[in-house]
């Protein structure tokens, strides 16, 4: 089984929070006495002794200089820093609005070779339609109550960054459950659009498309939808933040993760099978 990734954040932040707790409890010290000696309320460093609140580089500095341990200091902000930077709020990603987040995102696609996602709920971004990446993007600006929609202009970006994978140098290999086939993301006709592209998509030389059938025996159950990029991060979207994993050895995992994945997909002729059904299926 794979580590969640909100587990991989959540553990992140527990881990500096353990060292801190165990540098307090060497110096001998309460959390009354560390919170007197930080000049702070006790309640706080309950909170950062229990992963409730990230400590800040300087709350780090304090805590050390007060247990004696100021050489700890340097390692404990760095490993802090990796753990809140984790998770990667949506909403202070998309304050710039959609458009701005798929065009911020160009130059490193471009510098990704190979490309591999495991997809449980939506079409992958680079294999969308700009029917379908707009109504998905709608989707995203009523979900995070955007201000201003701009999921149109956002699905014309993701398109324009999608012509990628007829570029040389990129290889992209998706995994998709065969219910991204059949949930209704945007009307008959885009969705029509977007399963036909699909036809089009998997067969070009750079691209390998698999779909699990869901009739099918599993020796693995399906995950939260995740991409790998080399083999160098892996980004995962929850419902309030996007998680990145860098981590080689949890990096490794989802790459495990995935080979079992593709290995219950099917590919060429009954591939295409799955998604026709999909398209006679809308009328």
């Amino acid at each position: 089984m794979s580590v969640s990734p909100s587990s991989s954040a959540r553990a992140a932040r527990e881990a500096v929070a353990r060292q801190l707790r165990t540098l307090r409890k060497e110096a001998g010290m309460t959390v009354v006495d560390l919170a007197a000696a930080c000049d702070w309320h006790h309640s706080k460093t309950s909170r950062i002794e229990n992963a409730l609140t990230g400590p800040s580089a300087n709350d780090i500095r304090r805590w050390c200089d007060a247990t004696g341990r100021s050489d700890q200091a340097h390692d404990l902000i760095v490993q802090s820093i990796n753990a809140e930077t984790l998770y990667q709020q949506w909403r202070d990603q998309v304050r710039s609005g959609l458009r701005h987040l798929q065009e911020r995102r160009v130059r490193f696609f471009r510098e990704t070779a190979l490309f591999r996602v495991y997809s449980s709920g939506l079409v992958p971004g680079l294999l969308q339609t700009e029917g379908y990446a707009a109504a998905v993007l709608r989707i995203a600006a009523y979900s995070h109550d955007l201000s201003v929609d701009d999921s149109a202009e956002a699905a014309r970006a993701r398109v324009e960054r999608s012509r990628l994978i007829h570029e040389p140098g990129h290889r992209f290999v998706a995994v998709i459950e065969e219910s991204v086939l059949r949930y209704q993301i945007a009307g008959a006709e885009a969705m029509a659009a977007q399963l036909g592209y699909l036809l089009t998509a998997g067969a070009l030389p750079a691209v390998s498309l698999g779909v699990i059938p869901m009739g099918g025996e599993r020796t693995h159950w399906p995950e939260e939808t995740f991409h790998i990029y080399d083999d160098k991060l892996v980004s995962t979207e929850l419902v309030s933040a996007e998680v990145r994993v860098t981590r080689p050895s949890e990096v490794n995992q989802y790459v495990e993760t995935f080979e079992r994945l593709r290995g219950m997909a099917v590919y060429g002729s009954e591939a295409r099978g799955l998604i026709l059904r999909a398209i006679e299926a809308l009328h």
